[in-house]
């Protein structure tokens, strides 16, 4: 059985001490070490997930612009398609025009010298007629 005596008062108060020395220059300090460890991982972790946020914002914003630079691209294509074809239509219409009055004139211009085309042939065709018929008749008409 365990014996109750002077010894084990003193190993009592040495253990005391003890625990007592340990507190002061062993855990209080190691606790203080490991608390701020553990603010500046917090403290870490907070800003990580505000810069997360953030980040994900600016990407939202950035993807917002995105799409409206590519609404506004595609709206500027169409209208410069729009303004071409008006452009096309108007050139392919001044040059329809312009070959329909060529056109024109060459017609004129063609039926007028059949027209001198046939005067001429009707005068070589009656000298030709009225001198195969003085050649035929011997005689002038």
């Amino acid at each position: 059985m365990i014996e109750l005596n002077l010894s084990f008062v003193i190993q009592l108060i040495n253990f005391g001490i003890l625990v007592l020395v340990l507190n002061i220059f062993l855990y209080k300090p190691l606790r203080k070490v490991l608390a701020d460890r553990r603010q500046v991982i917090d403290s870490a972790r907070e800003k990580t997930v505000s810069v997360d946020a953030e980040v994900q914002s600016k990407m939202a914003q950035y993807e917002a612009r995105l799409h409206a630079a590519k609404a506004e691209a595609g709206t500027q294509r169409a209208e410069a398609l729009k303004i071409a074809q008006a452009e096309e239509a108007a050139v392919l219409d001044k040059a329809r025009k312009q070959a329909a009055e060529s056109l024109g004139s060459i017609r004129e211009r063609v039926a007028k010298e059949a027209g001198e085309a046939r005067e001429l042939l009707k005068k070589q065709a009656e000298i030709l007629s009225g001198e195969i018929c003085e050649k035929i008749l011997g005689r002038s008409l």
